[in-house]
């Protein structure tokens, strides 16, 4: 196409407001943010452009124009939604901080980030006479809350006008400790104390009365205790309730997660009495698939199956090359009704928890091991997906179906894998070439469709402890990732996408699994790191995955690449649910839900339903619903998501630290992973873990924080440990119950210019760092302690966005 060459550039002129022939004018920015602050839901490009009937053209103009308002600081954009910069969403979580004088509560946002300054309150009215009573909150309770800005002086100081928003509790998420976890110390008259494992709580000793009763509680035991009334001593009492084990057992630690993040891991009698009530399915109403020979590839210990593959060759002639896949996906929605006992344990659990030692599930054994596991040559109910794609890999149709399926092989990745690779067994011989070499012809056209829509490609090892029979630590792998796990994964990914167009089609809710842009913070943040290692990061631009994909490949087998990965990691926002689209950043999708999990993901079960009322595949379908009912769900399931993380973090950080207890005095080979004003994070090559270096044990000098170079520079030598660099380390100290280590740093530290100060008279010295240096000398001075974890709140090495 020929573009028409026009005149030469005139003289800048003022700015004025761009006009469209036909179109309404251009809203100024006042109108958009009037608009913005009078809607009540979440609010995007899509809603501005439509509520202004904007074209095409000042569509693209409205983009750039928000864009310039974020910069300025006039829009914050949070959890997939525009808003005043420092106003709130109309639904989340929050914490109930204190009472007010009028007998009011007030709370504050759960998630606030502390550069905005201080958290805005949130009035929570006492429900008067005549009113509908909600739910009732207590002080240091979790709730989800639906709120309101009051008044329009939003911006005035708080402690002049008062809360900025009035909220209506939808739940309480969690009560205020009735329990504690902790240490039991037996004291001489029969009585004792509980040192409390939370860290919020240290210090803050719970007495144990003499003549209370602690069952087989011994000394040193870790135990739960229900908290009583405060003493006249000040010191809060409490009941032995239950003995976990002995600090030095790692199957109690996991209970320490389970007890301190109130995971629920009892099922109550009516849900129980549903799971063993509930029949295995029959053909009524349902295709007959069992002649299709799915199977199912999982790790090799996993219990429960609830997805199934199958490819084989399209012989349709306009579709040279192509394939047609079977997904069979376990269908849970047929044995959990809505607002049934189960189905409200399993919002309220929200998802399956993960431990190394043991699994917390959404669904009792007797549906998720049992009924929805697709064993192998038993009849099971699924919900199908039949897909055509061609040999490029791109989706041309596809279609559901409610079926009656047989698996015809239970495999393990690297079963599978082994096979491809020319080692097959009793089991794989027979599938090989009916089943597993078309499934992996059909994974090499999907693997092109990836490459071309380009999603963020990070490395990041997953690190996995291995337990004995006793349910000890005996190692810490890193499992190799082979084809097979990719093949499930890009089968899921286009069976999630298939379940979310169907319902848009419908015009069916459904709750997104959303994954926003990365903050101008994080952007700005990562620009200065890796200015560090001379690595330009564009100021202007669109920020899209296929930009972090060039830096990750510029690093690729160099000594910045895990740094590099794990940096970009912490510069991505956390994916969540909602029913309000803005697309999956990660996975570069225009639109996504979850879809393939429903035995241990409340959200895919949604999804499911949706799909029988879409469908009208049954009468077990999603119930009539409201958007507001949706957001809450999703605020619900997104915030029990974040719980199951922290608690599996924390749990692997105990297990690593007690595997290590041992080894106090061993040196280790590692890289700084995070840098504070109050020292080092290092994480260790072998095992993952992560321990502190305190800045005050770094050496004779005084180290300060040069938080742009991500370093730790000594204001005498210009000595300077920076982030990335490799270092040897020794094992000081090791905290189990904490979860956290303390090295001591043995690798001398490179040399930068010292400007100012006596030491070096101002100048560089030339030395380079050598990372294969060592230090001598005293450790230096006792530190506290901290998170084994490290800075960067990850889950395990796997970030949050990659989806299945």
């Amino acid at each position: 196409m020929t573009r028409h060459k026009g005149p030469p550039s005139a003289p800048a002129q003022p700015r004025r407001k761009p006009k469209v022939a036909g179109a309404r004018p251009f809203p100024s920015r006042e109108e958009i943010l009037a608009f913005i602050a009078s809607s009540k839901g979440k609010v995007g490009k899509r809603e501005i452009a439509r509520h202004f009937g904007l074209n095409p053209a000042n569509r693209m103009l409205l983009k750039r124009v928000l864009k310039e308002m974020q910069v300025e600081g006039a829009l914050e954009r949070e959890r997939g939604g525009l808003h005043h910069a420092g106003t709130l969403p109309p639904v989340l979580v929050a914490d109930v901080l204190k009472q007010d004088r009028n007998g009011d509560l007030i709370a504050v946002p759960a998630e606030w980030d502390e550069a905005r300054g201080a958290p805005p309150h949130i009035v929570l009215p006492t429900p008067r006479r005549g009113r509908e009573l909600g739910p009732t909150p207590g002080l240091n309770d979790r709730i989800l809350v639906r709120i309101e800005p009051i008044g329009d002086d939003e911006d005035d100081d708080e402690e002049e006008s008062g809360p900025a928003y009035s909220g209506k509790v939808i739940k309480v998420l969690s009560h205020q400790a009735k329990r504690a976890v902790g240490v039991f110390r037996l004291g001489k008259d029969g009585g004792g104390r509980l040192v409390p494992i939370d860290k919020k709580a240290r210090g803050q000793e719970i007495a144990i009365p003499a003549g209370v009763a602690v069952g087989d509680a011994q000394d040193g035991d870790l135990v739960s205790v229900e908290l009583g009334r405060d003493s006249r001593l000040g010191l809060k009492t409490g009941r032995i309730r239950e003995r976990l084990g002995s600090t030095t057992s790692e199957r109690a630690i996991s209970l320490i997660a389970i007890h301190t993040h109130e995971i629920p891991n009892v099922f109550p009698d009516a849900a129980l009495r549903e799971a063993n009530a509930a029949q295995e399915a029959t053909l009524a109403g349902r295709e007959d698939w069992r002649n299709i020979p799915l199977i199912t590839i999982d790790p090799a210990d996993a219990k429960d199956h609830d997805d199934a593959v199958h490819a084989e060759y399209d012989d349709d002639p306009g579709n040279a090359g192509g394939f047609i896949l079977h997904i069979a996906i376990a269908d849970v929605a047929a044995y959990v009704r809505p607002r049934s006992a189960l189905d409200d344990e399993a919002l309220e659990r929200g998802n399956s928890v993960y431990f190394p030692d043991r699994v917390v599930p959404m669904l009792p054994e007797r549906i998720s091991n049992d009924l929805c596991s697709l064993k192998p040559g038993v009849n099971r109910a699924a919900m199908a997906l039949r897909v055509v794609i061609d040999k490029a890999g791109r989706k041309l149709s596809h279609s559901f179906h409610r079926v009656l399926m047989r698996s015809a092989a239970k495999l393990a990745y690297q079963q599978a894998q082994a096979a491809i690779n020319g080692s097959s067994d009793e089991t794989t011989g027979p599938l090989l070439e009916p089943v597993l070499k078309p499934l992996w012809a059909a994974y090499e056209a999907l693997k092109m469709a990836r490459e071309a829509r380009e999603p963020l490609d990070l490395d990041l090892p997953e690190r996995k402890l291995v337990l004995d029979k006793q349910g000890h630590v005996i190692d810490v792998i890193v499992p190799e990732r082979l084809d097979a796990h990719r093949l499930i994964e890009e089968f899921m990914i286009l069976a999630n996408v298939a379940a979310t167009e169907t319902l848009e089609k419908a015009r069916v809710l459904l709750l997104y699994r959303i994954h926003d842009n990365p903050s101008l913070e994080k952007m700005q943040s990562l620009r200065d790191f890796l200015e560090t290692i001379g690595i330009s990061l564009p100021k202007q631009g669109s920020v899209r995955p296929e930009l972090f994909n060039r830096i990750l490949a510029r690093v690729k087998d160099t000594p910045n690449a895990p740094l590099c990965n794990e940096v970009i990691l912490r510069s991505q926002a956390q994916a969540e649910y909602s029913p309000d689209n803005i697309g999956h950043f990660g996975l570069n999708l225009r639109r996504y839900a979850h879809f393939t999990s429903p035995i241990r993901r409340y959200s895919d079960l949604i999804v499911h339903r949706g799909l029988i009322t879409a469908l009208k595949l049954g009468k077990d379908g999603l119930p009539e619903t409201t958007l507001d009912d949706m957001r809450e769900v999703g605020a619900r399931i997104s915030a029990a998501e974040r719980r199951a993380m922290a608690a599996e973090r924390e749990t692997t950080d105990r297990l690593i630290a007690l595997y290590l207890a041992d080894q106090v005095g061993a040196s280790f080979r590692g890289r700084i992973a995070g840098v504070t004003r109050a020292g080092l994070f290092v994480k260790l090559d072998t095992t993952g873990a992560d321990g502190f270096i305190p800045a005050s044990t770094l050496g004779n000098d005084f180290f300060r924080h040069d938080e742009a170079a991500h370093a730790l520079t000594g204001s005498r030598t210009g000595e300077s440990y920076r982030l990335g660099d490799g270092v040897n380390v020794r094992l000081v100290e090791a905290q189990p119950m904490a979860g956290a280590l303390r090295f001591e740093m043995l690798s001398e530290g490179r040399y930068v210019k010292v400007t100012g100060g006596k030491g070096r008279g101002g100048k560089s010295s030339l030395r380079p760092r050598d990372e294969g240096g060592s230090r001598t000398g005293t450790f230096g001075k006792r530190a506290g302690f901290a998170p084994s974890r490290g800075p960067s709140g990850k889950r395990g090495n796997r970030p949050g966005f990659i989806e299945d």
